[in-house]
């Protein structure tokens, strides 16, 4: 990844959410399906309608502050997938909101630590860290790689999310509906995690675009 494509603004923002919904439409029926088993069943149709309602969002929005074009999207997303992961997601969001806060535009590096502060709204406010089963087993590899800042990283990141997407066939729930029949959810990849596997693909599709 080039310093130009490395480089967030409204423009870019708006260019990964698009991918990321696009890959939310494409496995609607494969999160539903996985939300079966241990959950309500409705994780595919939340996170497509979701982030379908937030891509559109950031592609009409005129709001140049980062920071107050996420702490809006947070919002939409948040309506509009109305699910403990869709609240999940804008904990996230409004984490990245408060880091860039006032930017209109960032370099990679502190892209990276936008990415951070979600995270760890993430941790905070839900109460979870990784290794409990749960979308955080994706996102948390998937941020230590974009810090990196190599030219790889991007791409690196998707990798170590679906990695880490993966690894929670092997984890005990702790949280949620699944976590009442915990032994029972050891060999089962959790739904969760496949959407923070998908949110760092659209994020490299979103780059490879503009390479």
């Amino acid at each position: 990844m080039t310093e130009e494509t490395a480089m967030l603004d409204r423009t870019t923002l708006a260019q990964h959410i698009a991918s990321i919904s696009e890959l939310m439409t494409a496995n609607r029926d494969h999160l539903v399906k996985l939300d079966q088993v241990n959950g309500d069943g409705d994780l595919g149709i939340s996170m497509d309608d979701g982030f379908r309602a937030l891509a559109a969002f950031t592609a009409e929005s005129q709001e140049d502050d980062l920071g107050q074009l996420l702490r809006q999207g947070a919002k939409v997303l948040n309506q509009s997938a109305p699910s403990s992961l869709g609240t999940i997601l804008s904990f996230g969001l409004m984490g990245m909101a408060k880091a860039l806060k006032g930017k209109t535009s960032v370099e990679g590096p502190e892209a990276a630590a936008a990415l951070r502060a979600g995270l760890e709204n993430i941790m905070a406010k839900a109460e979870s860290k990784p290794g409990e089963k749960t979308i955080l087993d994706a996102l948390a590899p998937g941020v230590e790689a974009i810090a990196a800042g190599t030219p790889e990283a991007v791409q690196a990141a998707a990798t170590a999310a679906a990695e880490g997407s993966e690894a929670t066939r092997e984890m005990r729930a702790v949280h949620g509906r699944a976590a009442y029949s915990a032994e029972r959810s050891i060999g089962i990849l959790d739904g969760g995690s496949v959407v923070g596997r998908l949110i760092f693909e659209g994020i490299a599709a979103a780059a490879r675009t503009r390479d």
